[in-house]
């Protein structure tokens, strides 16, 4: 088993693990850590969206709007994407039109992978366990969102912890990049104060100016939920 970290979607197509492979589409602050807290709140399925345009045409259809841009709610979106915020909700049954600044873009940016799956701190026992499952003979790409380009801490140390995870799995896992040695690196400087380590992330800073700590806190915990959405046919969805 090789895994590669890709920390930032302008990388993807230089990857090395170009055969078909899972990837692991990351936006820890806050795209797919909301992602994971929607389907808890009970959506049935989330399409992702790369830009706003398309947004009115999936209103039409009976959607749900969901949508952000650097870091706040869009005007006539039913939400933006705080986990918490989808959390408070009953949303039983909704479908959502998902569009955001940076992990939608990751999210379809690799999609053309044999398997693509979403990861947060949230899920993330259960991800690994969803990727052991797949079995060992496979490629697995970390496709972080990082901001507008630009790598993440965050996002890099969930790619890290994840590779903690998968090792424990699998001793033999190989590390096929810098960024993947470096992201296991940060994780196990910064594992012991995940939050305090954070705090000095660009991306953090302008959350909490928005006062958004309660999502920066929740989305930095790990296992707090068993869901791990995949994407099929345009569309992501979990498993029942």
């Amino acid at each position: 088993m090789n895994i590669e970290v890709i920390l930032s979607p302008r990388l993807y197509d230089g990857r090395q693990l170009k055969n078909q492979h899972v990837s692991v589409a990351v936006d820890i602050l806050r795209a797919t850590s909301a992602i994971c807290a929607a389907f808890v709140a009970g959506v049935a399925e989330i399409v992702p969206l790369d830009s706003l345009e398309p947004l009115s045409l999936f209103r039409d259809r009976g959607y749900t709007l969901a949508a952000e841009r650097n870091g706040e709610k869009v005007n006539g979106a039913a939400c933006g994407n705080s986990p918490t915020e989808y959390l408070s909700m009953d949303l039983t049954g909704q479908r959502l039109a998902y569009s955001t600044t940076n992990g939608t873009v990751s999210i379809l940016r690799a999609a053309d992978s044999r398997l693509l799956l979403v990861g947060a701190f949230a899920n993330l026992g259960a991800l690994a366990e969803t990727i052991a499952a797949a079995g060992e003979e496979q490629d697995i790409v970390v496709l972080c969102s990082g901001w507008k380009g630009d790598p993440s801490i965050e996002d890099t140390l969930f790619a890290g912890a994840l590779i903690d995870r998968l090792l424990r799995l699998f001793p033999n896992l190989q590390l096929v990049n810098d960024a993947a040695m470096m992201a296991l690196d940060l994780w196990h400087c910064a594992s012991h104060d995940l939050y305090s380590y954070c705090l000095k992330a660009t991306h953090v800073h302008r959350l909490q100016r928005l006062g958004c700590d309660v999502d920066i806190r929740w989305a930095l915990t790990a296992d707090t939920c068993r869901v791990v959405p995949r994407f099929m046919n345009g569309k992501l969805v979990v498993d029942c």
